[in-house]
């Protein structure tokens, strides 16, 4: 034979990590473990057993929590926080610094822990996962010093629920719990039922590294036990990683509830390759990372050698034990995830390619690679885990732009090619959390991270993460229910009321008909002032498509859009005597020139933050450039306060704006006579017809179609109805982003009016990684 087949016909060769220390750790325990509560675990009681995916052999004997085992931990933990808070920052980082040691001190055990517990790759958790907790402690252990000089004025939210998947479990446990107890909370954590080994573990290096009692508290269960536990009155917050449909079950099951969420849901990385990229790194990259599903967009005239290339590297995949350190793709934790993963290449049409290499017993499934697709089928859209890619070809940058925003899991981008003008063009506008340029996988504890539509919301990492876990300081006011005022019988239009328009709504920069009916808008002595289109959903359609037809909005600079909203400003003092007046008969009071004057003030305030926020660098750890950018989240839809008319939907709106948004604005139920008026005002400026559309009606006839429209990327609602839980309720199947005053009064001529929250939630943050090296 020659020495190329030698060379070719050679194998790895075996190279197991002992799992004797873990296994010593489990006996210490007695192999059973009840719930982890105020610093020490009870007494076992009924429950399952936590088994090896990889052999099936039974590891332990894990309980489950009782309703009892429930308000003993969410009792400790209320109790704890209180303390814990009071600590202040440096205390608390004093504990994350013991805490991040006492991990690193035990990584070998927790690494061999975590294989056996999820069935992952020794060498993926060791070489990778490890050093992400450990930095995830450290980095907020700094956080914590800093934070009562960096975020003044916030409190931490309180109990946090931590709700985890069986996959990389010890990694979302980190990303959870560092900036949880860094901002003050208390944190009750559900693993997965078929992943609970680790949390168990991190318990006892908790103890070691001497956290105070309460402070951390584990629960064993199943799927059930986590909604439980989110619906807890006195949980503040749920942070939860998983599946697509656990994710909208949460939601709605803490709608209207107040609590804060965040939300991390299963979903394909996208891998884009352009013909003049580097084939082979790329197949490398991918082969690296094929336990995790890819959506591959392969550029049409280098599509088949890619393939030829992936496929041939597919052939060397090992899928074997997975605490042999050679092993590529291990065993899967939840067996339903084999099922799954079986039944989507069943049903998949395409050209199908399984490596020949047999399979182990066991929770294992070979690697799968089905090209040829379609952008309709269905596998293209699919939430599940498992080493699969599947592949569809473009042919020109725009048409892969186009394909890979095509999805509702819009989580993280892998772009690969040798033009940096190209990909630095496509990657702003990509709809990802995360855009790796020539690279994948790529972490930090000091880069923000998260995803988008049906891959969650919410953000991690760094400060932009920290501050999700914490409030404004303050105790809230009820929010009193406004009503319109009613008809005099017998009285006429009033003499002094000054004229008003006709009763039209605002859509794709026009007055037109409503497609239902109108109403007569009161003073306060009963006296007609005017008539308002009341909209129906179809003018909500009508709306929302006006503003997707408005792209160009968000690709204006800071500066254009600045512009806008200073004429904004001059147009509303120009006409601040007539429409302070109209403000005035609306409401009955006297507070109209005291809102415009608030008004002009807000609209500058906003241009100046739309011509000054810019991208910025978070500080991580590796050669390169990373870029942490605030952009549009798209169309949002907002249900102004029927208080403060004028100043309330304007200070609304104007965060929408300056951040690059399109609106679609509900104007106050109450006092909606200002909605004309604006509308001569929006025809004036120079803004792409459908920037922003302004409809008129009734709150609880339109909230519903708002929340449940798919093109509405973001809704909002600050009205005196109680819409807060059906909003929600109803956002929970598209995933929408919402943010709802939960009955709660906003003061909007002072400060909490332009509070930075504002533009925190008129902005995704999208981080772009950038490697280098020679």
């Amino acid at each position: 034979m020659s020495v190329r087949g030698e060379y070719d016909s050679m194998e790895y060769g075996d190279a197991p990590e002992s799992a004797a220390e873990a296994l010593a750790w489990l006996v210490d325990q007695g192999d059973r473990f009840g719930q982890f509560i105020n610093g020490a675990f009870g007494a076992p009681g009924a429950g399952f057993d936590a088994v090896n995916p990889a052999s099936g052999e039974v590891l332990a004997t894990l309980s489950a929590a009782t309703q009892d085992d429930l308000n003993s931990a969410v009792s400790a933990a209320a109790k704890a926080q209180r303390k814990w808070a009071s600590m202040r920052g440096a205390g608390r980082a004093r504990h994350l610094d013991a805490l991040a040691r006492v991990f690193a001190n035990n990584a070998r055990l927790c690494a061999v822990m975590e294989v056996l517990d999820t069935g992952r790759p020794i060498g993926a958790v060791r070489d990778g996962d490890l050093a992400q907790v450990e930095r995830q402690f450290q980095h907020h252990a700094s956080l914590a010093r800093l934070i009562d000089s960096e975020l003044p004025g916030r409190v931490p939210l309180g109990v946090c629920a931590v709700i985890l998947p069986s996959r990389m479990p010890l990694v979302v446990l980190a990303r959870k719990l560092g900036p949880a107890l860094a901002a003050g909370n208390s944190v009750i954590v559900k693993p997965s039922q078929w992943a609970s080994l680790s949390a168990l573990l991190f318990a006892d290096l908790c103890r070691q590294a001497g956290m105070p009692k309460g402070v951390v508290n584990i629960l064993t269960g199943d799927a059930a036990l986590g909604e439980r536990l989110a619906c807890q009155e006195a949980i503040d917050m749920v942070g939860f990683a998983g599946s697509l449909a656990a994710g909208r079950a949460l939601r709605r099951a803490t709608a209207g509830t107040g609590k804060a969420l965040l939300l991390e849901m299963d979903a394909a990385e996208s891998f884009v390759v352009f013909e003049d990229a580097d084939l082979d790194s790329a197949v490398e990259a991918l082969a690296q990372r094929y336990d995790n599903p890819h959506r591959l967009l392969v550029q049409e005239s280098v599509a088949e050698r890619f393939h030829q290339k992936l496929r041939n590297r597919m052939e060397q995949l090992r899928v074997g034990e997975p605490l042999d350190r050679c092993t590529d793709i291990g065993a899967m934790a939840n067996p339903a995830g084999r099922g799954r993963m079986a039944d989507l290449i069943a049903r998949a049409g395409g050209d199908l390619f399984v490596p020949v290499r047999p399979s182990p017993g066991g929770q294992y499934h070979r690697p799968a690679l089905i090209s040829g697709l379609a952008p309709a089928d269905p596998a293209m859209h699919l939430d599940i885990r498992g080493p699969v890619a599947v592949q569809m070809s473009f042919r020109t940058p725009q048409e892969a732009l186009q394909l890979g925003n095509n999805t509702g899991h819009a989580g993280a981008v892998s772009l690969w090619s040798e033009t940096l003008s190209l990909v630095l063009d496509l990657a702003p506008r990509l709809a990802a959390g995360v855009v790796w340029i020539n690279a994948t996988g790529l972490t930090d504890a000091a880069a923000p991270h998260g995803g988008l539509r049906e891959a969650g919301f919410g953000r991690g990492g760094g400060w932009d993460g920290l501050v999700h876990y914490t409030a404004a300081n303050g105790k809230p006011r009820p929010l009193p229910r406004s009503e319109p005022f009613a008809s005099a019988n017998g009285t006429h239009a009033s003499e002094h009321a000054p004229e008003v328009s006709d009763a039209t709504l605002f859509i794709a920069g026009r007055q037109v008909r409503p497609g239902g009916y109108c109403r007569n808008v009161h003073d306060k002595a009963g006296r007609i002032l005017g008539q308002v289109a009341l909209a129906g959903a179809s003018d909500v359609g009508a709306a929302v498509g006006a503003a997707h037809n408005a792209a160009d909005w968000s690709r204006r600079s800071g500066r254009d859009r600045a512009r806008v909203l200073l004429a904004m400003s001059h147009a509303l003092a120009a006409r601040k005597d007539d429409l302070s007046s109209i403000i005035n008969n609306l409401t009955g009071g006297r507070s109209g020139e005291k809102e415009i004057a608030t008004a002009i003030e807000r609209l500058f305030t906003y241009a100046a933050k739309a011509d000054t926020i810019a991208a910025r660098a978070p500080g991580v750890q590796m050669h390169g450039l990373t870029v942490a950018e605030r952009a549009p989240v798209g169309v949002i839809g907002a249900i102004c306060p029927d208080e403060a008319p004028l100043l309330g939907l304007v200070s609304v709106l104007a965060p929408i704006l300056a951040m690059g948004n399109r609106a679609v604005l509900l104007a106050s139920e109450a006092y909606p006579l200002l909605a004309p008026e604006l509308a001569l005002i929006f025809e004036c400026l120079q803004m792409p017809p459908g920037a922003v559309n302004l409809l008129t009606g009734c709150h609880a006839d339109l909230a519903p179609a708002m929340a449940r429209h798919m093109e509405i990327d973001a809704l909002w609602c600050f009205s005196s109805s109680d819409l807060s839980a059906m909003i929600e309720r109803e956002s929970a199947e598209a995933m929408k982003r919402t943010w709802v005053n939960d009955g709660h009064a906003r003061d909007w001529f002072g400060a909490q009016g332009e509070d930075p929250e504002f533009l925190d939630k008129a902005t995704m943050i999208r981080t772009i990684w950038l490697p280098a090296g020679i």
